[in-house]
């Protein structure tokens, strides 16, 4: 199937719904971390999405069955794994998290992202 320059998603332009969202009560360590999405695009065998994701203050438990490109726009998060490891990630950083990470991810500031996630069914 061809698809032609209509089919392309300028983020920018394109207008999508806000999802506010609270992560489940069980994975909070911290805070009251309210987040929204605005998910820009989504394949039709939807294993593949992307949009900006943005999160308030606070750590929740992560369990990546997904495999996720992220940019930071604007704030920081801290990304924990079980071991105790962790990276702080600020604007401009660019990082994939892969399938099978486990640990925490703690917004330092509130925290703005692109992400592209392909989760394999």
């Amino acid at each position: 199937m061809t698809q032609t320059i209509d089919a392309i998603i300028n983020f920018g332009q394109h207008k999508v719904k806000t999802e506010h969202y609270e992560v489940a009560p069980e994975k909070v360590l911290s805070g009251e971390p309210k987040q929204q999405v605005e998910n820009h695009y989504s394949s039709p065998c939807d294993q593949f999405h992307a949009g900006i994701w943005q999160g308030q203050v606070g750590s929740w438990k992560v369990n990546y069955s997904e495999h996720e490109y992220c940019e930071i726009l604007s704030g920081s998060s801290e990304i924990i794994d079980e071991a105790g490891n962790s990276l702080t990630v600020t604007k401009g950083d660019r990082f994939v998290i892969p399938a099978g990470f486990k640990g925490v991810w703690r917004v330092l500031q509130e925290c703005r992202k692109i992400y592209v996630v392909f989760e394999q069914k």
